[in-house]
This record gives C-alpha cells, structure tokens and sequence, in this order.
C-alpha cells in the first residue's frame, strides 16, 4: 500500500482506525505533539486492543489501519499480532516511526518482523529526530527494509513552507532514493512540547462559510482506550473528551458500534460538511474568536447545535451529505489531501516521482 493511496482514503467516514499503541518513546524530540518520552507509560491495555480489532469483520472493518504513539516499535509483538488480526478481516496496516532502532548497525530481529508485517512503513525525520538518529542512520535502515518489499514513505515535518530545513531534507531523500519513495509534509503544530513555541498554523474560521473537518472522518483510539472521532492532540489527551467527538470506549465496544457512531452522528456529518464555525453560526451560538479545533471542542452535544445537525444531517439525507463531502475532499487525489491539510507547498511529494516493482506490497 503506497502512501498516496493511504492519504486518499482520509476524507471517507471510517475507511480507516488511528491507534495510539503507547506515548512511551525513547526519543525526547522538542516538536513532539504527543508528549512522549523515555519516562511516560501511558497506553491502551495490549488485550482490549487486541479484542478490539479482533471485532472486524470481512464485511465490516476499516480500509486502514494506523499504528503510531509515542514509539509503536517498543511494543513489536503488539504491532505483529494486530497486523495479523487487522489483516486476517481484510484491512491494511500502516506504522509510523521515530526510527530510533536505526541506531544500530542491525534492526533487531522482533523489530523486523513487525514491519515486516505491516502492509506501509513511514519513517518520521525532522530536525529534532535529527539530533537523536542521523539522517544517515535513518536512510540505511530505510533502505534496508524497503528491499523487504514492504512499501515505505517519509513523514516529514518543519516549520513552514519557506523553512530552510524542509528544503533540503526533500531535497536529500529525492536523491538518496532516486525519486522513488513518497513524503507526507506537514508543519509543526502548537501541541505537546511544541506548545510552548510553535505559531498556529490555522486563523479563526468564517463562520458564514463552510470549511469542512476532514479530520472527523477516522476514529482514533486514544491512549486511555477511549475512542474518539477526532485526532486533534488536545482532543485525544485532555479528559473529559467532548461529548459530540467520544465514539466509545475499546473495554466496552467493537469495531461494529465505533463505525456506526463515526458514520451516522449528525454532529459529526455537519463537521465533516460544513465545520464547526458554520454548524455554531447556524444553530444560533457562534463561537467567536476561538479556533478552528477549540471551536468544535466548545460545540457541546446538547441544545440548539445537536437540533440543527439533527434537523439537517439525520438519515438518508445525512448520509448522502457526508458522502457527498468526502468525495469533494477526495477529488483532487492525496495531493489535494494534503493541500489543505499539510504543508501545500509538498503536496506532490506524497506522490512518489518515479515508480519501480519494489516496495508495493
């Protein structure tokens, strides 16, 4: 599964899971959204995660499924048994790395044979992973496991499209891979350890226009178990989780029920069409002056909000508009994904430029 197809598919209601293995990480990288450290053991119980994706089904299960954290390659014997079970109902798997085994001359044996059992592998590089595991260290390893013929990409992250560092670590890994392997490009956002200095990335909304969430669109398990309907990094670790963006909870619900809550919320279809500044505006109580994401956060799942969403987005109807919105977001390919929602100027690199029989699996 290549990249540009993984990327494509997050605009569709549920086509994929997002799963936060552990926010343990053996990287203190300064830019670290999640917060994640050598020290932190926050995660999901291993057998509520493994009974949670047991759930799917052939006929029913996400396209996707995503394995990150903290570092989810701490845990290999988690990530190889539910790449199998995710697997053995249909779904793909993707992993994303901070590449710290590529510190060694070696990859470690269970190390190995987790990657080796995701269908995508992802190799997170900026200049804060810089100074922990060298560019160099992170291309031999990638080089090593894409003659796997496991299909690998790079994510990529940096301060903005003019920043100096992105230009010449796109540059490095075109030359280094010939073109041949894709990067998700994406700006530092004001979350976790980068809270403190990173600039926001996104102004206050119109609320007289729409601008749909296409980041409602995959449920994500959290790092207590809980499932939510949105991977904003304060959503997914502030408690209590707003009521509108909680889908569950893995140690009481399966697969089955998360997707139905993601796919039929009202709510959730009017984010996913018009956004939270239009929803607030159209139900009478406009949230001025916060953001695009603590505008949602603020919405409430009571009163006139859930009325109006229920009065527009319930049924048949609903579903044909949220339909309707992913399709438009997934008209311009993972380019136009990632316009909108990464670092635009990078868009393209999603695509590989030159394309070969290796790592496709």
């Amino acid at each position: 599964m290549e990249l540009g197809e993984l990327v494509g598919r997050r605009p569709f209601p549920a086509a994929g899971l997002l799963i936060g293995l552990t926010r343990r990480c053996p990287l203190s990288c300064a830019h670290c959204s999640t917060g994640s450290s050598p020290a932190t053991r926050e995660e999901p119980d291993a057998e509520l995660l493994a009974r949670f994706v047991g759930s799917f089904t052939r006929e029913n299960r996400p396209d996707v499924v995503m394995l990150t954290g903290g570092e989810p390659l701490l845990l290999p014997a988690l990530v190889t048994e539910l790449s199998a079970r995710a697997r053995a109902a249909g779904s793909r798997t993707a992993l994303l790395s901070g590449m710290f085994f590529a510190r060694s001359r070696r990859i470690p044996a269970a190390v190995a044979r987790a990657i080796e059992g995701v269908d995508h592998f992802s190799a997170s590089l900026d200049a804060p992973h810089e100074r922990e595991v060298s560019r160099a260290e992170v291309f031999r390893a990638v080089h090593r496991i894409r003659a796997t013929g496991t299909a690998v990409s790079f994510h990529l992250t940096g301060r903005g499209a003019d920043d100096p560092y992105l230009a010449d670590i796109t540059r490095a890994v075109d030359e280094e891979f010939d073109g041949r392997v894709p990067s998700l490009v994406n700006e530092v956002r004001p979350f976790g350890r980068a809270a403190s200095w990173a600039s926001a990335t996104r102004t206050a909304p119109d609320p007289d226009s729409a601008s749909p969430c296409a980041m409602a669109a995959w449920p994500v398990v959290a790092f207590d178990g809980t499932v939510l309907a949105c991977c904003n990094q304060d959503t997914v670790d502030l408690r209590p989780a707003p009521a509108h963006l909680r889908l569950g909870h893995i140690g009481t619900d399966d697969w089955a029920a998360v997707r139905r809550r993601a796919q039929e919320s009202p709510v959730l279809r009017m984010l996913r069409t018009v956004g939270p500044a239009h929803l607030a505006a159209r139900a009478g109580s406009p949230s001025r002056g916060l953001s695009y994401c603590d505008g949602c956060r603020s919405l409430g799942s009571g009163g006139r909000v859930a009325a109006e969403a229920e009065s527009v987005a319930s049924g048949v109807r609903g579903a044909l508009l949220d339909l309707a919105s992913a399709h438009r977001g997934a008209a311009d390919g993972p380019v136009g994904v990632v316009r909108r929602h990464g670092c635009a100027a990078y868009a393209p690199l999603v695509l590989a430029r030159h394309t070969s029989g290796e790592g496709s699996r």
